[in-house]
């Protein structure tokens, strides 16, 4: 139910403001101030007409998201990106990240040595539980991915029983209940395909799909690659999307370039498939970069904030993914890994069943 008009130039405006007072670059602050001022000038019976129509990206300087925030407004309502940077550059960015941090109720990307994590299953799912997690999810790598020692059908198989003995346990001993869930860090194939047989992929509590070849591939041929995974109903989360390796850090210091997709369209899959987008929070990823998962946050996309650790120290990496996450707009109601257990598990079982 709609309340009384507010004014959509104030709105803008109030935006406009948030985003200098956070140092935000400046294109993004031009773009809701020229939009304020494209509103300032249109007749309010114009205006609410092209809100009714539909059509207010027909006046110059308004796009999609500015116009969302004037229609939202002209129909009484608090602009939803309004609300999202209402706090940026006034809470500490540290004070918003540790808060963001609190409520994650777990991690949807780890792996083990079963692929080419350094420590055991066990060991893994304990440090999880220490750092006060109610669940981790186990993702090693899928078969094609040899160099990482990826699991095939047979050795994923093997690997669920053992998970089953794990929790078995982790439930005799004393303390908050935890869960190991099962899953896999899944290949995205050339074609889009998953690298794992469907039967198997749906037997898993949550999968991962990841782009880890042919990075450089041209741009069409990425985004239809990546879309195509994003639309196969056992994809959970699409995983450090634009693969990246940010200089200084891993691979001997050399650092690797972001694959080229078209990002509108990728993410406005992730949004229409329910498949969460990844906030990859090793320090040699930091994957996607601010301005993709701004992007990400405006396409109305869900996120998983994780640590892709491989080693139990790697599990704490989360408050780096929370501070850039923090910094672009994710609130804990848009993370998948904020919720419990059972909720991750709900969430996660729409593809299963419509895959069935």
């Amino acid at each position: 139910m709609s309340g009384p008009s507010r004014d959509p130039v104030e709105d803008l405006r109030s935006i406009a403001f948030c985003l200098e007072r956070a140092l935000e670059p400046s294109y993004r602050v031009r773009a809701f101030r020229t939009a304020a001022a494209t509103v300032a000038a249109t007749g309010a019976a114009d205006l609410a007409d092209r809100a009714r129509a539909g059509t207010l990206t027909d006046l110059p300087g308004i796009g999609k998201v500015t116009a969302t925030v004037v229609a939202e407004s002209l129909a009484g309502e608090e602009p939803v990106y309004l609300r999202r940077v209402l706090t940026l550059g006034d809470t500490p960015v540290s004070e918003g990240a540790v808060a963001l941090r609190a409520a994650l109720k777990g991690d949807l990307h780890t792996h083990s040595d079963w692929s080419d994590g350094g420590s055991p299953i066990e060991e893994m799912a304990r440090a999880g539980r220490a750092l006060g997690h109610e669940y981790i999810v186990l993702t090693d790598h899928s078969p094609r991915l040899t160099v990482a020692n990826g699991l095939t059908a047979e050795r994923l198989l093997q690997q669920l029983e053992v998970v089953a003995d794990v929790n078995d346990r982790l439930a005799q001993d004393e303390g908050p209940p935890f869960r190991l869930l099962t899953g896999i860090e899944c290949d995205i194939n050339q074609d889009g395909s998953l690298d794992q047989d469907p039967a198997l992929l749906a037997r898993l509590d949550v999968v991962v799909a990841s782009v880890h070849s042919k990075l450089r591939m041209p741009r069409e041929e990425m985004t239809a690659r990546m879309v195509a995974a994003i639309s196969n109903p056992h994809t959970d989360v699409l995983g450090h999307c634009t693969g990246r390796q940010v200089l200084g850090h891993g691979r001997g210091g050399k650092g690797r370039p972001e694959s080229e997709f078209d990002a509108e369209l990728v993410f406005a899959a992730c949004a229409r498939f329910g498949v969460a987008v990844e906030v990859n929070s090793r320090p040699e990823r930091l994957d996607p970069p601010k301005r993709l998962l701004r992007l990400a946050v405006e396409a109305g996309c869900d996120v998983a904030i994780d640590t892709d650790a491989h080693a139990p120290g790697q599990l704490d990496w989360q408050h780096l993914g929370c501070e850039r996450a923090y910094l672009c707009g994710v609130t804990p109601d848009r993370v998948v890994n904020a919720r419990s257990a059972e909720e991750l598990l709900s969430w996660a079982s729409r593809g299963a069943a419509a895959a069935g």
